[in-house]
């Protein structure tokens, strides 16, 4: 019979269960607390080589993470943390013993992975795509929980203790690692308890002989030291007592490491640093440490320069302290930090210090100025250079990153869409993209993806790539390199294929623009290719859009395309004011556009001269306007269009859709997108087919924007068509 605990929630109790029942029977809540009831689950599991080396590991790990004061659910993950790295247990088992609360802990915990660096690699070197990736992972962790991080540097100090038994070359490969990205990130984090430990023994292995003479000439004088720190321990208890501050006055010990570069950047030997000897005085606020301050000079005089105020500016992890040093008892110079309990609390625990505040309820304002603190570290860069610069220089990286299915990290450019999360999984699954899931939800395609998101495409048998993938304004792909990608498979595709796809979006774009008047050869001209067979190979293959045939229209007019960023009118008109349309030869006249053409820029036009209503303005190529001037030619004149770039012009539009709800919103908010005022819109549904009918008159600013209007309507949802009425 083996006893095992599952646990339910904040207590459970102990009950007998044999292994058939190991995975299926959750334990009642009394009496065992969460990280007890995960140290008996681990130490009840049946005996296989390497369990007891696991159990050992995990708490280990949580005794340096206990230490940080963390809750006891990350405490009770990092005791089986090791279990399911090793493959001992797996989330099934976990969630089966009533463990589900921290199961999801556990498994990022395991996704995080080991970061390794290569035996020959020194400071300096870009990493290679493994290492940059596990780093990656890392600081993926750290947007969605810092907690992570801690205990992946508590697991390095674990994995540097244990490494006093490994070879050489593998103790300064651990030691490289150690010092360059995770004693690095414990001081960014301002875990200084931390810190030092894996400096010194990062530095003891990577210099043993430079340690040793240090650590061998510290401890030659290690009474004489203690005698003197209890000296002027005493010396100071009684003199802040007679001043009424309350202190603890403790000797600091100065760590080798440190020591170490001091003297490397002071050219100083071991007999001349001043902080060898040194104390910590710990009060209760910021008014008792310059209280303590003035004591300590009003004793021993300071040493110039040697001062430094971190309280009044702190350091960029928000260290706070006062440091001073002074000529002591017996001529000897010792080092005083004076700092109060919240202070140290925050110097030895850092970021940790701030989630035992948030689960006390205690201090609010201090956790949200460490997350604020955290956001500026994690402020992107994006210069792609060598990561662990980035690190060393307290930045990170400003990539978007999403996980698979499978809990596989993928890099992705900023603004990144499911589509492009699609191609870079392999081309071949962008290509068959039909869909995508983001946690669980389907979402559209132009989705941006934000760094955490679980991403599920969902594909067809064959590649089907759609050329509006190519719009970077219709928002597919934000990567260049993806699009290039369908346009590699459109050229791939057969040539006479790609001249009648590329013939029916020609003809396509001319129907609904409703233009006539304009040849083809033109337009390939204009879009320097030879002849319209050689255009309409380009569009089937996607290296031209149907856009540049409404720009090429818009240029053949000999008309420049006007500011993006325009004033629409703010009042309903009929009529054209002057700076709208220039009419030749007879003076200002009113104008208005005649309703069976509605021009747009620059569509050649003409004017009617009516009677009583001014002059209409056609387009040469309407059929009205062909009829009126064979009957009374007296009475065109010409005109052309002004220079106003503010101008917009009406268009009628009909749309033929399947009705729904929100179908009348959605259209409303495309042509509010692209900057279409709309004048008046009949609708009219076939409640037999549900087929609806939309006339829809906007005013708009040119060629290019209507096509792209009509373009975001055809993808809507249920939309049958839309073309520009004649």
């Amino acid at each position: 019979m083996i006893t095992v605990i599952a646990y339910t929630g904040t207590h459970s109790k102990l009950l007998p269960m044999s292994p058939s029942d190991h995975e299926n029977t959750p334990i009642d809540s009394e009496q065992v607390d969460i990280v007890e009831a995960a140290r008996q689950f681990a130490d009840a599991l049946p005996e296989t080589e390497g369990l007891f080396a696991a159990i050992a590991e995990g708490r280990e790990i949580a005794a340096i993470v206990e230490s940080l004061g963390l809750s006891d659910e990350l405490l009770a993950a990092v005791h089986l943390y090791p279990l399911v790295r090793k493959s001992f247990i797996d989330e099934k088992a976990l969630n089966n013993n009533g463990f589900s609360a921290i199961s999801r802990i556990v498994i990022d915990l395991e996704q995080l992975g080991h970061f390794s660096l290569p035996p020959d690699w020194r400071p300096g070197e870009a990493l290679a795509g493994k290492q940059s990736e596990a780093l990656r992972k890392m600081l993926l962790a750290v947007v969605s929980d810092v907690r992570l991080v801690l205990v992946r540097i508590a697991e390095q100090l674990y994995r540097m203790r244990q490494a006093k038994t490994e070879s050489t070359e593998e103790q300064q490969a651990i030691a490289i690692e150690t010092r360059e990205i995770y004693a690095a990130l414990a001081n960014r984090l301002g875990v200084w308890q931390l810190k030092w430990e894996l400096e010194d023994l990062a530095f003891r292995y990577l210099q043993p002989d430079t340690y040793n003479s240090i650590a061998t000439a510290l401890n030659e004088t290690r009474d004489e030291r203690e005698r003197f720190i209890r000296l002027v321990e005493t010396k100071l208890q009684d003199e802040l007592q007679a001043q009424g501050v309350k202190a603890e006055i403790s000797g600091r010990p100065k760590h080798i490491y440190s020591i170490w570069r001091k003297m490397q950047r002071k050219d100083r030997d071991l007999d001349s640093l001043h902080d060898i000897r040194a104390v910590r005085i710990l009060v209760n606020d910021v008014k008792d440490c310059y209280a303590a301050l003035g004591t300590v000079h009003n004793l021993w005089p300071y040493l110039p320069g040697e001062f430094d105020d971190y309280i009044a500016n702190p350091k960029d992890n928000d260290y706070q302290s006062l440091h001073t040093a002074v000529i002591g008892p017996e001529g000897k110079t010792v080092e005083v930090q004076i700092r109060s309990h919240d202070m140290h609390r925050q110097a030895e625990l850092g970021v940790a210090a701030h989630w035992r505040y948030k689960e006390g309820g205690r201090t609010p304002a201090a956790f949200e100025q460490k997350i604020r603190f955290l956001r500026q570290l994690l402020d992107p860069n994006g210069d792609g250079e060598d990561l662990l610069a980035q690190i060393r220089d307290d930045v990170f990286e400003d990539r978007v990153y999403a996980l698979s299915p499978k809990g596989d990290i993928v890099e992705l450019p900023a603004g990144a869409t499911p589509l492009d999360f699609a191609y870079q999984v392999h081309t071949l699954v962008g290509h068959r993209c039909r869909g995508a899931k983001v946690n669980g939800r389907i979402v559209p395609l132009t989705y941006t993806v934000k760094n955490g998101n679980k991403i599920e495409i969902i594909t067809g048998s064959q590649p089907q790539p759609s050329r509006d993938w190519l719009s970077p304004k219709l928002g597919y792909l934000a990567s260049p390199r993806n699009r290039s990608k369908v346009r590699n498979w459109f050229r791939q595709q057969d040539r006479d294929q790609h001249q009648r796809q590329g013939r029916d979006i020609l003809d396509r774009e001319l129907s609904r623009l409703n233009v006539r008047d304009v040849a083809t050869d033109d337009i390939a001209h204009h879009l320097k290719h030879k002849s319209t067979e050689s255009l309409c190979v380009a569009l089937g293959a996607g290296d031209l859009t149907s856009a540049a045939i409404a720009t090429a229209l818009q240029n053949l007019r000999g008309v420049e395309l006007p500011e993006k960023s325009r004033q629409r009118r703010s009042t309903r008109r009929k009529d054209i004011q002057s700076e709208s349309v220039a009419v030749s030869g007879v003076g200002d006249l009113l104008c208005n556009f005649a309703r069976c053409c509605r021009p747009v820029p620059p569509e050649m036009i003409s004017g009617y001269i009516t009677q009583g209503r001014g002059v209409t303005i056609h387009r040469e190529d309407c059929g009205n306007f062909l009829g009126l001037k064979q009957r009374s030619p007296e009475r065109i004149i010409e005109v052309d269009w002004g220079k106003s770039d503010a101008a917009t012009y009406p268009v009628d539009l009909r749309l033929r859709a399947f009705d729904r709800n929100g179908l009348l919103r959605d259209i409303s908010t495309v042509l509010a997108d692209e900057h279409a005022s709309v004048m008046d819109l009949a609708s009219h549904t076939d409640k037999k087919t549900m087929e609806t009918v939309m006339d829809i008159s906007v005013e708009i600013s040119d060629l290019p924007t209507l096509s792209t209007a009509i373009t975001r309507l055809e993808q809507l949802a249920n939309v049958i068509s839309v073309r520009r009425k004649a």
